[in-house]
């Protein structure tokens, strides 16, 4: 089965500074038939104006993972970690036991856009921890994240895998499914098709009880494919 969440669908929030779109409930967004997907907790499509920020705030057991697509993040920390994430670069945080973080955008012209998503981790109360990693080839398939960060991936403390894909135009390919799991996939860029359903720019398809995709791309397109575990 697959489930179309379509980008004007979700939650929304325009801050001025931040304007905020929610695949899943968070804050102020509220919808019981979207708390979660799986592990994935929260999906944020979030542009940042220029010179602006989240101030420090504590997070606490759960993987925090900021992909950037458009600008740079400058990033701050209280393990000591004094970073800036620019587009095509990934992030990768596990909040474990407790840690504080500002996020901002250093540039004082140019809007930021990023995806923030949090991923609940198999086990609480773990070391905090901090790593960042650049996926950006032109063509492919890329392992960003995996439990045992095989293949040059970054570690996530979940039994899942994210896939960054990019698929030229008139490409088609196949993923397999292993049972007992299931699949998210956010659209980052262009038009595709999976088993005959469309979805574009900023759509998330939840894909289970499937056995293999086929994912068509109408145009060039970028894909996130989180593969995550079945909830009984």
């Amino acid at each position: 089965m697959i489930y179309l969440r379509q980008a004007n669908e979700r939650g929304h929030a325009n801050h001025g500074w931040l304007d905020s779109w929610h695949t899943f409930s968070f804050a102020n967004y509220y919808d019981e038939k979207f708390m979660g997907f799986s592990a994935l907790r929260v999906i944020n499509e979030d542009y940042i104006a220029a010179g602006q920020g989240f101030g420090t705030h504590p997070h606490k057991d759960m993987e925090i993972l900021t992909y950037v697509l458009d600008g740079a993040v400058e990033h701050k920390d209280s393990m000591g970690n004094m970073e800036q994430i620019p587009a095509g670069e990934f992030q990768i945080m596990s909040a474990g036991t407790g840690v504080r973080h500002s996020e901002y955008n250093p540039d004082n012209e140019k809007e930021l856009r990023l995806y923030q998503i949090w991923i609940i981790p198999d086990k609480n109360g773990i070391e905090p921890r901090y790593e960042q990693k650049r996926f950006d080839s032109k063509s492919g398939k890329q392992l960003v994240l995996s439990p045992d960060a095989r293949d040059g991936s970054l570690k996530v403390n979940q039994d899942m895998t994210l896939w960054r894909w990019a698929l030229p135009a008139n490409d088609q390919s196949t993923y397999d499914i292993a049972e007992k799991r299931v699949i998210w996939i956010q659209v980052v860029k262009g038009n595709i098709e999976v088993n005959g359903q469309k979805a574009t720019t900023s759509d998330g398809l939840a894909i289970w009880q499937e056995k293999q995709l086929t994912i068509k791309a109408d145009e060039e397109s970028e894909i996130l494919v989180f593969d995550l575990p079945a909830v009984e």
